[in-house]
């Protein structure tokens, strides 16, 4: 039974407390090998993906997802801002070709204009407004403004002052432009579109910042931060920028544009100045990311209003200049491989593209060599698994290494357990793949057989007689408790940057 990546469930809906938030995802096409539109489009079909966002309005794109049910935001690239900020016509020729050519067989829901433009393209500052305005008044003229919402991507980075968020406001040398852009989007009915990268705030930091804060991962009351003006508790940097986007345009008196963040990740591999960038962080980020914003808590200022996101991005995009990590923000490979997995509470291993249900539980790169031993006295002891294919002499002995051994009993048992997401941890030494361990004639019980079923696990107890088998029974209780969160306080990180 295929079970699918169920990352994008919802109409757009971002105003009201009450409407459903969705997830989307860019689509950058900074590859060697891009795949073809219609390869792009089948797999957002096969992981339901509903939402996307392009860089363009690339035509092939737009016709491949006509009829997908997919709702699309299209862009206008920087490099014909000038001329669309210049002229009326210039605009509603854009609007023609890229948007009612293809409305509503393609679902077009918004249009970004540029992107960035008051960090990476000052010069085009001056227009941007005059940008908006023309687009939007060109959607009018095609009885279309209702149906698609027109805005431009900001960088979190023209919030200033930005912790406690109560205190923050965008740069003020942006204010002429900022200031009639929120006239516009309020009274056009759209929304403030944020890029947010907590993996930047985090890197730049210099510690300051916790990974477990920027990773959205849990923390105990004393460990929040907190902002002294309002009182409010942040559990991570996502929602206390979001809550700092919507304090500066109050500060401006702006109350009622909401927020949809355009842009937001984290990368699965970097340089060696960059050892937070591993597939794990970016598991952990985009997997929390996804559960935050999906079941509807909002911020701490906004409670219960949806924040929708897009994650930054599908694809690997392999030709991107400069460090690695920039290279490495993609679900997937160019071929449609997940770069990793992510998990979502309750739906058990949650994939990013395997759509076979095939999936095993192996033992960490890197992973400590005598914690791995732990772990397989412990699966091959109290956790109940047949381990006697590891015995000498038969199937699964070899390779005779810690590594092999712990890929077969932890696989095991996290069959055994109904793979679900919290038995494949073993003390955080273990992580779901979707590569197949199998080796000769050692077949793991997620591997498929020639006649396409699973083969059956075997829930047999096995008693130890080694002298390890003591220790196994130590070890169980610490082989369910995940590692401590890190110590630093977050109390001192908000008066720090007080």
């Amino acid at each position: 039974m295929a079970v699918h990546f169920l990352l994008l469930l919802f109409a757009m809906a971002v105003v009201a407390a009450d409407e459903e938030p969705f997830i989307g995802v860019n689509i950058g096409t900074g590859l060697s090998d891009m795949p073809h539109p219609t390869q792009v489009v089948a797999l957002l079909k096969a992981q339901q993906i509903r939402h996307v966002r392009l860089y363009d309005a690339d035509q092939a794109m737009l016709i491949a997802l006509a009829k997908s049910g997919i709702q699309v935001v299209v862009s206008v690239p920087n490099e014909e801002l000038l001329a669309i900020g210049q002229s009326n016509s210039t605009a509603a020729n854009w609007v023609s070709l890229n948007v009612v050519a293809h409305y509503p067989a393609t679902n077009i829901t918004a249009i970004c204009v540029g992107s960035e433009v008051l960090t990476t393209l000052p010069n085009a500052a001056k227009v941007l407004v005059n940008a908006l305005k023309y687009i939007h008044s060109a959607l009018v003229a095609s009885n279309l403004d209702h149906q698609i919402k027109v805005s431009t991507p900001l960088s979190s980075s023209i919030i200033l002052d930005s912790f406690p968020p109560s205190q923050a406001f965008f740069n003020r040398s942006l204010n002429p432009v900022l200031v009639p852009m929120l006239d516009f989007l309020q009274s056009s009915g759209s929304y403030l579109m944020l890029n947010i990268y907590p993996y930047y705030d985090y890197m730049q930091s210099n510690g300051v910042i916790p990974l477990d804060y920027a990773l959205f991962k849990p923390l105990p009351p004393n460990k929040e931060a907190i902002d002294s003006n309002t009182l409010l508790h942040y559990t991570n940097v996502f929602d206390a920028v979001v809550d700092a986007a919507y304090f500066a345009m109050s500060f401006l008196n702006y109350t009622n544009v909401p927020v949809v963040v355009t842009e937001t990740g984290w990368p699965s591999k970097g340089d060696s100045n960059e050892p937070d960038a591993t597939a794990d962080n970016a598991n952990a980020y985009n997997s929390n990311l996804i559960k935050h914003v999906l079941n509807m808590t909002g911020t701490p200022k906004h409670p219960g209003i949806a924040v929708s996101t897009y994650i930054y991005e599908l694809y690997n995009e392999d030709t991107k200049p400069g460090p690695l990590s920039e290279k490495n923000w993609g679900l997937f490979d160019a071929n449609g491989a997940p770069v990793y997995i992510l998990h979502l509470t309750g739906s058990g291993a949650v994939l990013a593209n395997d759509t076979t249900n095939q999936t095993y539980c192996i033992a960490k790169d890197g992973a400590d060599p005598k914690m791995l031993q732990a772990g397989i006295d412990w699966a091959c002891g109290p956790g109940k698994v047949d381990c006697s294919p590891l015995l000498q002499g038969e199937s699964c002995y070899e390779p005779d290494n810690v590594i092999a051994h712990a890929n077969y009993a932890f696989d095991t048992y996290y069959h055994q357990m109904g793979k679900s997401t919290e038995s494949c941890d073993f003390n955080e030494m273990a992580t779901i793949s979707t590569s197949d361990p199998s080796h000769g004639s050692c077949k793991f019980p997620g591997s498929l057989g020639k006649n396409g079923t699973f083969s059956n696990v075997t829930a047999t107890s096995m008693n130890s007689t080694n002298s390890n088998s003591s220790a196994c029974n130590i070890h169980r209780c610490g082989l369910r408790i995940r590692s401590l969160l890190i110590g630093i306080g977050l109390l001192i990180w908000g008066i720090v940057l007080l």
